[in-house]
């Protein structure tokens, strides 16, 4: 609450300046507040710039020891791009998209959502598509470079294994532990799946197959939670696709190996989101994105 009052009173005082000057063209955009609640720590100051046509935003970042981050970006259609990357914004997606609430059944994609879907999993696609812009991210967690984000990596543990997260994600991490632990108590299928968890991986820095990007785990804010067995079940699409390359996307659900759904909902409300929920499906891995959660939970 603090941190949206914040924003309002700056925006207003930022508004009413700059209205003396022009009128805006344009209105703020309302999802622009979901970044706000999402990261109640962070400082967003918003302004309209009309060189440049955009919504202008000032970020300030506390860290734990040290002077805070600052950065400015663009509001670019959801995009948060800094200004030398405005002329090319049809290269990135929007940071907000859609995450549904519910598991798609691919038995019920149609012949042309199958073909969409395997095209966007091929090699070509990934590596030459318009992806995730990280400049945003990488401010926020000081990924710019390796180096820096080290200094940001801290040891923990997540259901009796060790992993190497960001400091961000420390205490998000631990609330889902805790109610799982507690869930566990009373539900056997939690226990089962707490009793059958071989690895949970998070920091490493790498770039995502078959593409330019980096991954989420190369800030610290994605964990992979592994099985002991998958009892003869598919739980990554690319691994899928090597056995069998035409239709690993049309793989039944009961064919892919899945975390209980109440585990599922405890990280979803602690703000990660499953991968077993994008078409590209990755079981296993669950990502910090507080503002995809806000987004698309609204209800």
């Amino acid at each position: 609450m603090r941190n949206t009052l914040r924003f309002w009173v700056i925006f207003f005082v930022t508004l009413s300046f700059n209205s003396f000057c022009f009128a805006l063209p344009s209105p703020l955009p309302s999802d622009f507040l979901t970044f706000s609640s999402a990261y109640p720590d962070v400082t967003f100051e918003i302004s309209y710039d009309s060189e440049y046509s955009d919504w202008k935003i000032d970020v300030t970042i506390p860290r734990p020891s040290g002077e805070p981050s600052k950065a400015r970006f663009y509001w670019a259609d959801g995009a948060m791009l800094p200004q030398t990357e405005l002329e090319s914004r049809e290269k990135y997606w929007s940071l907000l998209y859609h995450y549904p609430k519910t598991l798609v059944d691919p038995a019920k994609l149609s012949s042309e959502e199958a073909a969409a879907l395997k095209n966007f999993g091929s090699s070509d696609n990934r590596k030459n598509d318009a992806g995730t812009p990280m400049f945003f991210f990488d401010t926020l967690y000081d990924s710019v470079t390796r180096a820096n984000l080290e200094k940001r990596i801290v040891k923990t543990t997540f259901l009796g294994h060790s992993s190497n997260v960001h400091e961000r994600i420390v205490q998000p991490l631990k609330r889902v532990e805790n109610r799982i632990r507690q869930v566990a108590k009373t539900d056997s299928e939690v226990k089962n799946f707490m009793e059958n968890v071989k690895s949970t991986d998070a920091y490493y820095w790498r770039i995502i197959s078959g593409t330019n990007r980096k991954s989420f785990h190369s800030l610290g804010i994605a964990i992979d939670i592994l099985p002991k067995s998958l009892g003869g079940k598919e739980i990554y699409w690319s691994w899928t696709k090597d056995k069998d390359p035409e239709n690993w996307m049309l793989t039944p659900l009961s064919r892919r190996w899945s975390p209980p759904s109440e585990v599922i909902r405890i990280f979803e409300e602690e703000g990660f989101i499953w991968g077993g929920k994008w078409g590209i499906f990755d079981n296993m891995h669950f990502e910090y994105h507080p503002e995809l959660i806000k987004y698309n939970f609204k209800d």
